[in-house]
């Protein structure tokens, strides 16, 4: 019957995501709750030697309290091969584990997931940060001992459950939050181009289902509605429904969202700004995507969005031109080094429309008109704000 409806191999629209994600205040010291379906009796917490003086300590007087045999195993802060396999070998000289909760920010997270897999363990998921949408995600970038980003690795399934304790979260640097936007803003433009274009492929090279796609504009909508009323909150040491809704935007909706549809020239465009130092070791990645998004706008052409979109990034103090990226754009040698990364980089073929080296110079320098434009309508505090 199916030869009837198809003549050649389709290929396969797959939603994926973590099967449970919890959000909430005061989440840390009611995490054995929701540990109990995993029938965790005994387990470790990777996280950083700062975590543990601060946040570990509450999760693991919680999870004694409920009767969870806990240990900590130290992250030395590079999510690298060497120290992958380091903590693992420690870890298995500790007998079988149910569980490793990853306990920390985006490269203690990376982390625990590859050791996780290596241990044959389910992995739980605990960001103190808000800053990317890495946390729900099946897979891990890894990076050189010396932080430069090597490879991927990715897993056959997401991590067994999220918890966000979003009073920890809105406690962090409120540049932490507002990177996050950037990332999460682009989930949407990305998955537009891969549902746009019928050759688009997520990241593991399905194609985008309409789950995905209904996720992504979902978290746009929501940033554009609520994004500048979490900073201010935030900012004044408040946790409201904005703030509440930004974090699950952030973490939930994005990484769903690009995970069931794909990136695109956002993307391609952050991953090549890291090969320029100056804007790879001061600016987080959230700041980078932001850049990307408002490229591939000016590359599709779609100068409304871009206006609208560039306009909640200079409320909220996220980059809107490349100087703010320490970059000028008559420095040929950086350009030509973004154009060329770019155009190399795999996924910029889920881009709806045709990019070449003279489109993407042409869009740098709308980007740019734009986003001087509007520092001049709208000023730059909340940018300083941040950067200082």
């Amino acid at each position: 019957m199916s030869e009837l409806f198809m003549s050649e191999q389709q290929t396969a629209q797959v939603f994926r995501t973590t099967p449970r994600y919890v959000q909430a205040p005061g989440l840390i010291e009611r995490s054995a709750d929701y540990l109990a379906p995993l029938k965790v009796k005994r387990c470790a917490v990777l996280c950083t030697p700062r975590s543990q003086k601060g946040e570990g300590a509450r999760l693991l007087a919680a999870l004694d309290k409920a009767g969870i045999d806990a240990s900590v195993t130290t992250f030395g802060g590079e999510c690298s091969f060497q120290e992958i396999e380091a903590r693992t070998a420690e870890l298995r000289e500790q007998g079988q584990l149910d569980a490793l909760i990853a306990l920390g920010g985006g490269k203690t997270l990376d982390a625990g997931k590859c050791i996780a897999e290596r241990l044959e363990v389910p992995v739980v998921i605990m960001p103190t940060l808000a800053s990317n949408d890495a946390p729900c995600s099946a897979l891990s970038v890894i990076y050189t001992p010396e932080g430069a980003t090597e490879t991927y690795e990715v897993f056959a399934q997401n991590p067994a459950l999220v918890m966000v304790d979003t009073a920890i979260v809105a406690q962090a640097p409120v540049r932490f939050l507002v990177a996050g936007m950037g990332d999460a803003m682009s989930t949407w433009y990305e998955a537009r181009a891969c549902h746009t274009n019928p050759a688009g492929m997520s990241p593991y090279g399905d194609r985008p289902t309409l789950a995905g796609v209904a996720l992504s504009q979902t978290c746009a909508d929501i940033l554009y509605a609520h994004g500048v009323d979490a900073l201010e909150a935030v900012k004044a040491g408040q946790l409201n429904a904005a703030v509440e809704h930004v974090v699950e935007a952030n973490t939930l909706l994005s990484g769903a969202g690009f995970e069931c549809t794909g990136v695109a020239g956002a993307h391609a465009l952050a991953q090549a700004l890291t090969l320029l130092p100056e804007v790879d070791h001061n600016y987080l990645h959230g700041e980078m995507v932001a850049i990307g998004t408002l490229t591939q706008l000016m590359l599709e052409q779609d100068r409304a969005e871009a206006q609208r979109c560039a306009r909640l990034f200079a409320q909220v103090g996220l980059p809107i031109n490349f100087a703010q990226l320490r970059m000028s754009l008559s420095d040929e040698a950086a350009v030509n080094t973004l154009i060329e990364a770019t155009l190399a980089f795999p996924f910029i073929a889920n881009m709806a429309v045709e990019v070449t080296a003279d489109s993407l110079r042409q869009a740098f320098a709308e980007v740019e008109r734009q986003g001087n434009a509007l520092i001049a309508e709208m000023g730059d505090q909340p940018y300083g704000d941040l950067h200082g």
